[in-house]
This record gives C-alpha cells, sequence and structure tokens, in this order.
C-alpha cells in the first residue's frame, strides 16, 4: 500500500507544472486610479470688446481754387477717444469690426504764396473730431493679435484765412491700417495700431476765405472759393475690457 501512495504522490508532483501551465495568468491588481487634473482652456478672442485710446496724428491740407493752387501745408495733433467691436476666432484667424470716434485738436497753415500775410492773413486748416467704422481680420498667435483694418472714416475740415472765422463741414473719406493687439489678461487687452485716412474736399466759401481788408486791396477777393482736401497719418494705443462669449 506504501509503495501505492508514493507512486501516485510522484505522479502528481511530475504532472503538477503541465497543470498549472494550462491554468490562465492571474488577474492584474488593481491600481488607483490617478487624480483628475483639468485641461487648462485656451484663449479666445471672440466676443465684444469697448475700450479708450489715446495718440497722434499728422497730415497734409492742400488748397485748390479754379484757378490753380493756392498752398499745401502739414497738420498735426493730438487726439483721444474710445471705441467698441468685436470678434470671432477660427482657428487661428480672427475676423471683427469696430468703430470709434476720437476728439482732435489737428491744425496746420500756411503764409506764403497766395496765402501770405500782406494778401488775406496766411491759410488755415483745422479739425476737431475723427470717427471710423472698419472691418479687422487677424492671424493670432495665442494671445497675440496681428490684424489689418480698412473702411470707413468721418471728420470735419475746417478751413479759414486770417482772422477771419472758420467755416467747416463733415466730410466722408477712407482709412486703412494695421496693428498689434496682445491680451494681458482673459479680459484685458492693450493695442497700437497706424491708419492713414483721406477725406473728400472741403468748400472754403466767401465768408472764410475772402480778404479781410478786400476793399483796400483794390478788391482783391482772396482764396475764396478754394477746395480744401485733408489727409491724416494716425498713431495711438488703446486698452480694450473684452466681455466673454
Amino acid at each position: 500500500m506504501k509503495r501505492i501512495l508514493i507512486a501516485g504522490a510522484l505522479a502528481l508532483a511530475a504532472a503538477a507544472p503541465a497543470f498549472a501551465a494550462d491554468l490562465p495568468p492571474p488577474a492584474p491588481i488593481p491600481r488607483a486610479p490617478a487624480a483628475y487634473i483639468p485641461a487648462i482652456p485656451t484663449f479666445t478672442w471672440t466676443g465684444f470688446y469697448v475700450g479708450l485710446n489715446a495718440g497722434g496724428a499728422f497730415g497734409n491740407s492742400s488748397w485748390t481754387t479754379p484757378a490753380g493752387s493756392v498752398g499745401s501745408f502739414s497738420t498735426l495733433g493730438a487726439l483721444a477717444g474710445g471705441q467698441i467691436g468685436g470678434n470671432y476666432q477660427i482657428g487661428q484667424f480672427v475676423i471683427g469690426a469696430e468703430g470709434d470716434f476720437d476728439w482732435q485738436n489737428l491744425r496746420g497753415g500756411q503764409t506764403s504764396g497766395l496765402c501770405a500775410p500782406a494778401i488775406i492773413g496766411g491759410c488755415v486748416t483745422a479739425s476737431n473730431w475723427l470717427a471710423t467704422i472698419r472691418g479687422r481680420v487677424g492671424f493670432a498667435a495665442d494671445r497675440a493679435l496681428f490684424y489689418a483694418t480698412a473702411g470707413g472714416a468721418f471728420t470735419d475740415i475746417k478751413p479759414s484765412t486770417g482772422a477771419l472765422s472758420f467755416g467747416g463741414s463733415t466730410e466722408p473719406g477712407w482709412t486703412a491700417g494695421a496693428g498689434i493687439e496682445y491680451a494681458m489678461t482673459d479680459n484685458w487687452t492693450a493695442k497700437v495700431e497706424y491708419l492713414y485716412a483721406s477725406f473728400s474736399k472741403a468748400t472754403c466759401s466767401a465768408v472764410n476765405c475772402s480778404a479781410g481788408n478786400a476793399a483796400a486791396l483794390g478788391g482783391f477777393p482772396g482764396v475764396a472759393p478754394a477746395s480744401v482736401g485733408l489727409t491724416e497719418n494716425i498713431v495711438r494705443v488703446g486698452v480694450n475690457y473684452k466681455f466673454g462669449y
């Protein structure tokens, strides 16, 4: 009997490795779930905004009459105002629109040629405000936006000679330029931009552009009626508050 038991035990020992090889592998020990880390949202330029701006403008005013050119001179002044607009971002491209209104003290004059003081007291062009409404197209490099812009522009052109009162009329025109805007936070952005603007010509009537002492000068009519043109180069900085989309 002992021999039979020993022989059976040896047979079982020999078969154990083969039997174990047929068994499925043990299940892996479960690991604790990793801590959830929320994804950091990507900044978007989509949304509406309002802001303020300030800067300077320099340009040129040209005067002509039916008899020919009277003069051309530089203009210079400061400006400040506000803007409102909106953007929509598609991938890295941004499209939008913006309108602004600025007070400005643009002014320039000439006291030579037909504008000489001995005849009419000098030619002067002034402008007190500037408004634009423009489209914008840009490329966003995360929080930096590089954009081009173009649209309509409006201003008051106020010509005069000598000590006579300023005339003036609101003249339409066009404007185009480019700028860079940077998002300092998710809501506050800052920008710097350049615009060129050209306007339709205003007319300086006899009331504003005749010689102050025409009778004493033998009826010299001054430079009326003069056609007065104005172009501007505008450089300004601004800050905007962007509302969420």
